[in-house]
């Protein structure tokens, strides 16, 4: 991006394309539960990620959120015990559907999207 202008480079439209994917891949877990959240956007990540620095940093952001909305989903079921685990685990399935539809728009339009709290493995 021109930090001067804010105006975002050159991303061609294939580019944004397989970055949108890599982010929508994560409502694969109503596909493949419970891991098609992770696996789908992994997989897009892997194949495309030397086509381009923008696909490889997308899916990497994806992948990560994934990866952190699962560990924070894990915790919160733990937390079932305590009551207070239902109204978490709602909260972060609003939040994580939220962040994917919002980072998808982004991407699509060729702009760079990062996940608020996550977790960076990758």
């Amino acid at each position: 991006m021109n930090s001067e202008l804010g105006i975002p480079s050159e991303i061609t439209r294939e580019e944004s394309d397989w970055a949108t994917f890599c982010h929508l891949a994560g409502f694969a877990i109503f596909i493949l539960p419970p891991f098609g959240h992770v696996i789908f956007p992994l997989i897009l990540w892997l194949l495309k990620r030397h086509d381009s620095s923008f696909i490889d940093e997308q899916g990497k952001e994806a992948v990560n959120f994934q990866l952190s909305v699962s560990i924070y989903g894990i915790f919160c079921a733990l937390l079932l015990l305590f009551i207070i685990g239902l109204p978490l685990l709602m909260l972060l399935f609003v939040f994580w559907a939220f962040c994917i539809i919002y980072a998808s728009i982004q991407a699509n339009d060729g702009m760079s999207y990062r996940y608020p709290l996550i977790i960076r493995i990758i």
